[in-house]
């Protein structure tokens, strides 16, 4: 084979690179500024994602969960041993006080208390006659005594009775709803057996229970945010209504009640969830979270860019909230700092941001040379 045919030309000892990896069907060498490389065929160039130190508001926020519950409920019980004549009340029924839940049997008790009223009558009747012949002078004081006080023991007679008749006809002690009813007609109860719940709904509240070391930032009165996990979507504005005077001896919890707005979505038994702020700090500069880094001893840091190049810069971070931290020291406001890519970073490395242009690449013709300008 000849030194001259294209194969020697491929495989010869003095072939010029370029010239070798065309004839060959080698790749082109890679241009300055491409991926792999950085401009002029410098290091390569780093993409970052970047943030500017911000001034603004953060505070410790944690989140408590509680159940809704009406601001008061009342059982409403039986005061008699009988008979459940009729009920007229079921639940999720609205009531106001005074209406009739239900009617228990009292025949026997209104019977006595028609015998208590003639027996009234009669001791009244003896009593003024009483009254007369003392001013006559005709009786005794004792005997005069005896007829003042029978009138009295019967008056007692007839109001007890007339209060236990009352105790037949069962009435709500509050306006509010029915949540509850545990008996129906024809049954029998027996004193203090329950028989409806009715609850004030006007005003719906969220107890929860705050640490002991946090509990004295808050007070009756302050607005804080809640959300209930049947609506998610539709956040709550809620108020403190009251923080109870002592603590729990075991969990060292106290109990703070929530009152939620009026018109919610919430009904009694729905999961809430509170969110309360502690700590609030006001012109402080802000990072994304994502910008600070750790090292293994424990030392914290962020990448600022300056440019075109990412320094480290030792920092001090204080509260972290809703993914922003509070920067204490070692960042200056409108500062732009690496948020995405800074773990991989060395001191000085050059970066461009997320949808920045990469730096123009050199043009060469067709032997690999740049055209003058």
């Amino acid at each position: 084979m000849s030194s001259g045919s294209p194969i020697s030309t491929c495989f010869g000892r003095f072939a010029l690179p370029a010239l070798v990896a065309f004839a060959c069907g080698g790749e082109e060498p890679a241009a300055a500024g491409r991926p792999g490389g950085g401009p002029d065929g410098g290091p390569p160039v780093a993409v970052v994602e970047t943030a500017t130190v911000e001034e603004g508001s953060i505070a410790r926020e944690i989140e408590l969960s509680g159940v809704v519950e009406p601001i008061r409920t009342v059982s409403v019980n039986s005061q008699l041993a009988t008979t459940v004549n009729a009920v007229y009340a079921e639940e999720g029924d609205r009531v106001s006080t005074g209406a009739v839940l239900a009617r228990l049997e009292g025949a026997d008790l209104t019977a006595n208390l028609e015998s208590a009223r003639a027996a009234l009558e009669a001791a009244r009747a003896a009593f003024e006659r009483a009254e007369q012949l003392r001013e006559r002078e005709v009786i005794t004081l004792p005997e005069y005594e005896r007829d003042r006080t029978a009138l009295a023991a019967a008056e007692a007679v007839h109001r007890q009775l007339q209060t236990r008749v009352g105790y037949a006809t069962i009435r709500s002690p509050i306006s509010g709803v029915v949540i509850a009813k545990h008996v129906e007609a024809g049954d029998v109860v027996g004193p203090q057996t329950p028989l409806f719940e009715v609850a004030d709904t006007s005003t719906l509240v969220v107890p929860i229970g705050v640490s002991e070391l946090d509990v004295g930032q808050l007070a009756a009165g302050d607005t804080v945010n809640v959300s209930l996990d049947a609506f998610p979507d539709r956040p709550l504005r809620g108020r403190i209504r009251r923080v109870f005077p002592s603590a729990d001896p075991t969990t060292r919890l106290v109990t703070v009640e929530v009152a939620l707005e009026p018109g919610s979505q919430a009904r009694p038994g729905y999961l809430a969830r509170v969110q309360l702020r502690f700590d609030a700090r006001d012109d402080v500069l802000l990072v994304p979270a994502s910008a600070i880094l750790t090292g293994s001893a424990g030392e914290e840091s962020a990448f600022v860019v300056e440019a075109g190049k990412a320094f480290r810069r030792e920092v001090e971070s204080g509260l972290v909230s809703q993914g922003r931290v509070e920067v204490v020291r070692g960042l200056t406001r409108g500062e732009t700092v690496v948020v995405e890519g800074g773990s991989s970073l060395r001191e000085g490395a050059q970066v461009r941001t997320v949808g920045e242009p990469p730096a123009a690449e050199a043009v060469t013709d067709s032997a690999g040379r740049r055209p003058r300008s």
